[in-house]
Parts: C-alpha cells; sequence; structure tokens
C-alpha cells in the first residue's frame, strides 16, 4: 500500500511539474555570435569645392573598414556592436590653410602650426591656389565611430525593443548619440509597425581659413603675425592693405550641434509575392549647423589676392596654381533646421530568379531644400549561392535659400553659404554587385563558418561636375 501511494504521489507530482515547466522549445532569435568585416574604398572629384568658397578642387579619397559582431546573450536578447574607422585625404580641406611659403627665405612647406597661430616667420613668397592641394595638416584626418546596440524580443516574437548609443570622433568634430525604439509585428507577422527616436549631441572644435583667423588673432594689424612681410593686392594687382573680412570675422561662440528625430515606419505584406513599406522621419537639428572651415566670398565687396599677380585673371581656372583669394566671411546659416523625409518601398518576387525592390523618398525642409530619390535594385538568383544585384539611383533636389555661387552671395544677407550640397543638382548613380551565400556555413576561417561574402561597385555622377566612384565589401562568418 506504501509502494501505491508513493507511486500515485510521484505520477501526481509529476503532473504538476508538467505543467509548471512546458517544455516547449523556444527558437532564439540568434543561434549564435556572428562577425562581420566591412570596407569600402572612395574616390572623388569636381570643381566647386566649399572650402574655397564655391570653386577649386573636390578630389578626396575615403578608405572605410568596419567590424560588426553580434552576439547573443539569450534566447531573447542580441548586443550588437559596430565598430568603424573612416581615414581620408582631401584636396578641400587641405585648402583651409592653401599657404605654401617659397623663396630662399621662407621655410617651403606651408605648415599650419606657424600660420594658423599667426608666428612671425622669415619673409618669403606666399602662395595658394583653390585648384592645388595645399601641405597643409588638415589635408588628412581620421574619423572613429562605435555604435552598440541592445535588442529584447518577447517570447512570441511579435514585439522587439531595442536601445543603442553611440559615439564618434575626428579632429574638428565630435558626437554622442542615444537612441531607442519598438517594433511590433500583428496579423500573423504579415503587419510590421516600428517607432523610434534618436538624439545626437554633437561638438564642433573649429578650424577656420588661416587668413581669417590670423585676421582675428592679430586684431586687424596686416603688418604683424601671419601677413608680415605678406603682399596683398586688389585685383587690378596693385598693393593693397584694404582687405578686411565683414564685421572683422567673429568666430563662432556656441559650438553645439544637437540633432532630434523621430522615425516611424509601417509594413505589410501584400501577398505570397509583394511587400510594401512606408516610413517618415521628422528631424530637429539645433546649434552651429554652417561648417566654419567653409569660404564665402561676396559680390558687392572688393576682391583681395595673395601669390601672383598675373595669374589674378584666370583665377576661376584649373590653370591658376600660384594666387589665392582672401575670403570675406565664412558660411553662416540658420541656428535650426527642420526636415521630413517621406517614403516608400516595394518589393515583388517575380520568380525563383528575379526579385524586383523598389524605393522612392521625398524630403523637405524649412531652409527651401526640397528633394525626389528613386531607385531599382534587380537582385538576380545565379544558382544556389550566388546572387547578382544590379541597381539604379536617381536623385534630385532644388537649391537651398542661402546658396549662391562664387563671389555671387551679398554681404547684406544674413545668412550664406557656397556649399554645393545645398545647389540645384541633378544626380546618377550605377551599381553592381554580387554576394556569396554558404546556408550550410562548410567553409571554415580559423574555427568561424563563413555566412556569406558580398562586393559591389557602384559609380555617381553630378550635373555640377561631381564625378565619384565607391567600391565596397563584406565578410560575414558565424563563430
Amino acid at each position: 500500500m506504501k509502494n501505491l501511494f508513493l507511486s500515485l504521489a510521484l505520477v501526481s507530482c509529476g503532473a504538476v511539474r508538467s505543467q509548471k515547466e512546458p517544455t516547449t522549445y523556444k527558437k532564439r532569435v540568434l543561434e549564435t555570435a556572428e562577425l562581420e568585416f566591412l570596407g569600402s574604398y572612395y574616390s572623388q572629384d569636381g570643381d566647386n569645392a566649399s572650402v574655397t568658397g564655391g570653386i577649386g578642387t573636390e578630389k578626396l579619397t575615403d578608405y572605410t573598414p568596419t567590424i560588426v559582431i553580434s552576439i547573443p546573450i539569450n534566447a531573447d536578447d542580441v548586443l550588437t556592436m559596430d565598430i568603424g574607422i573612416s581615414t581620408y585625404t582631401s584636396a578641400s580641406s587641405s585648402n583651409g590653410n592653401p599657404f605654401d611659403i617659397t623663396g630662399a627665405s621662407g621655410n617651403g612647406n606651408g605648415d599650419d602650426d606657424d600660420e594658423d597661430k599667426g608666428v612671425n616667420r622669415p619673409a618669403g613668397a606666399v602662395i595658394g591656389s583653390p585648384w592645388v592641394a595645399s601641405t597643409g595638416a588638415s589635408r588628412q584626418d581620421t574619423w572613429v565611430g562605435a555604435t552598440v546596440d541592445y535588442s529584447h524580443s518577447s517570447d512570441s516574437r511579435n514585439t522587439i525593443y531595442n536601445v543603442d548609443a553611440s559615439f564618434a570622433n575626428e579632429y574638428d568634430y565630435s558626437s554622442f548619440g542615444v537612441g531607442a525604439g519598438i517594433t511590433q509585428l500583428f496579423n500573423e507577422k504579415n503587419t510590421t509597425l516600428g517607432l523610434s527616436a534618436k538624439v545626437y549631441l554633437d561638438k564642433w572644435r573649429p578650424v577656420y581659413p588661416t587668413e581669417l583667423k590670423s585676421y582675428e588673432e592679430v586684431d586687424g594689424h596686416l603688418n604683424t603675425g601671419f601677413f608680415r612681410d605678406v603682399s596683398i593686392y586688389d585685383e587690378n594687382g596693385l598693393h593693397s592693405n584694404a582687405w578686411k573680412p565683414l564685421n572683422g570675422f567673429p568666430i563662432i561662440e556656441n559650438t553645439s550641434r544637437n540633432s532630434y528625430s523621430i522615425s516611424l515606419s509601417v509594413s505589410q505584406i501584400l501577398s505570397k509575392n509583394a511587400q510594401v513599406s512606408l516610413f517618415v522621419d521628422l528631424l530637429q537639428q539645433k546649434g552651429w549647423l554652417a561648417n566654419p572651415l567653409q569660404r564665402v566670398y561676396f559680390a558687392d565687396k572688393p576682391n583681395f589676392f595673395i601669390g601672383n599677380i598675373a595669374s589674378i585673371p584666370n583665377y576661376t581656372s584649373p590653370s591658376n596654381t600660384d594666387v589665392f583669394q582672401l575670403a570675406d566671411d565664412i558660411e553662416r546659416l540658420p541656428s535650426s533646421r527642420f526636415k521630413i523625409p517621406i517614403g516608400l518601398r516595394f518589393n515583388y518576387y517575380v520568380n525563383e530568379t528575379f526579385v524586383l525592390r523598389t524605393y522612392y523618398r521625398y524630403y523637405f525642409d524649412d531652409w527651401g531644400v526640397s528633394s525626389h530619390t528613386a531607385s531599382l535594385e534587380i537582385p538576380i538568383k545565379l544558382g544556389n549561392s550566388f546572387t547578382l544585384y544590379p541597381s539604379y539611383r536617381y536623385y534630385q533636389q532644388t537649391q537651398a535659400d542661402y546658396f549662391a555661387p562664387f563671389d555671387q552671395n551679398l554681404s547684406t544677407s544674413e545668412f550664406y553659404t557656397s556649399d554645393y550640397d545645398l545647389s540645384k543638382f541633378t544626380a546618377n548613380q550605377y551599381g553592381l554587385g554580387i554576394g556569396y551565400t554558404d546556408i550550410l556555413t562548410k567553409f571554415h576561417f580559423f574555427g568561424a563558418g563563413l555566412k556569406s561574402i558580398d562586393l559591389k561597385y557602384s559609380i555617381y555622377k553630378r550635373n555640377t561636375g561631381l564625378s565619384a566612384f565607391i567600391i565596397s565589401g563584406g565578410f560575414k562568418f558565424i563563430l
């Protein structure tokens, strides 16, 4: 009898345990850690450099290696870290200090450290040109950035929460950002609604054009500091000390730039072959929104030069290699900007070989800029592992209220810029990519299974003359 009671008790306990501790398997959001190596090489050239007031070389090269690692903390939570470095060489940025000193009595190297501080230096012929890259230290820089994102998925996998933090730094700028978001799936996961918000608290460490900063340092005395023994000429090639930047060049007092954004998106599966997505963003920027290194020249002010007076008539031609026009001011823009982009994506599965991915975005802001972006990508499946990605992107925008080309802004305006990113232009981009996917991760490298390889080449052209190309690639491993 005792054994019978014991058996019944064990069965009863087993039944209670089975009710309280179900053994249903819950699929992990991310099964194993993933490591991705990304990289890109970008090169551009053009004739409308903003640093030199809307004319001059825009030659730039940039190499960006990035590491992304995603780590499953448990079945529901994933930690993702994104660390990148961008190393660039810019002919345009180098002309923040375009001046080289030549001649037996000069130092011959155009060193930023002395000239930007207005330090007295031996007399020599000072030359420069917006069409020639300077040897100044600002020609090269390295941007470093990192983002950490933590996401949590509900047991049903219908709700996903995430928070993130980011930091970036380069020689004249630093940025700190935080964000959070929620994604909700409805209708048997056929409908997805997303809401997110981000805040970026940025800070300038202003670097000014050499002649403007030097003028401020010597309080306008053109026979001391950087200007000692330097000849200044008017547009007729005559010696003149009448050059003076607008309002004596007031420097920036508020060096902050803060950005706030809210994003709303909805995605709907229309059929087994079609999916559509809509999104709208609200973005507000506050603070110093101009670039302190970018010069502006005024049509209603006389022009003054340093360098070879024989080249003054050809100043706006790339043949000019040895004369530079002194700036009237840096660009100055409103301390706030409100932006609204509205976008649509439509993807359609044609068959096992072809998929259509389309995208359209309309953008407008309170600076007078509006734009249209349209793109098409057609992934083409080549067997079980390879996919080809031809793509095309068209972009068109209107001119900002404060833009004017080189030497066409007016000193009576409150705001002004000659940055061609704020001009009216159209652009076309053509791309071709290829991807390799190893579903079974058969290939291993140092114990990690290769999941995918991607490589893409794109060319970009604006009707303003700017042209560029970018080569990008990535390797993803399962650890």
